[in-house]
């Protein structure tokens, strides 16, 4: 766990897809879960309708949170909530969530609703940590620090 006060992450960035077969309240309380109590009702999601493929709705909803301390007690938050064997998948396959500065962590729906934290591929919670860093061995150094990376 990092105490200083320096922040080395400038934004994250929230995002979900709602299915017209889900019920849009279950699934905000899944995104709420991922987030800190004390910010639960403090980060405001923006939310768009869209149409998929054959015309069925779907909303996208989203937030970017920029707030240094907001940013910094999420990604703790996500760091601790992960287990062991995330932490090992995602160290494992590093490469396939870093980009140009960016972690990208997908976190399934369902346990996220149940309030636990698991890293999935199909139907998500997206999430974009943008760091100030951009070389993945520092982005990798800065996970570590945090207890994301084992």
């Amino acid at each position: 766990m990092i105490l200083s006060s320096h922040v080395p992450i400038r934004f994250i960035d929230i995002q979900v897809f709602v299915h017209a077969t889900e019920d849009q309240d279950k699934v905000l309380t899944a995104i709420k879960n991922v987030l800190p109590e004390e910010l639960m009702d403090k980060v405001a999601f923006e939310k768009t309708n869209l149409k998929g493929h054959h015309g069925n709705p779907i909303t996208l909803l989203k937030a970017k949170i920029k707030e240094k301390n907001a940013v910094k007690i999420i990604f703790e938050k996500i760091s601790s909530g992960l287990n062991s064997m995330d932490k090992e998948l995602l160290k494992n396959e590093i490469d396939r969530h870093l980009d140009r500065g960016n972690l990208y962590i997908r976190l399934d729906k369902q346990s996220a609703y149940l309030n636990e934290l698991k890293i999935c591929s199909t139907d998500p919670i997206r999430l974009r940590i943008h760091f100030k860093k951009h070389r993945p061995e520092e982005i990798m150094d800065i996970c570590r620090e945090f207890g994301m990376l084992p």
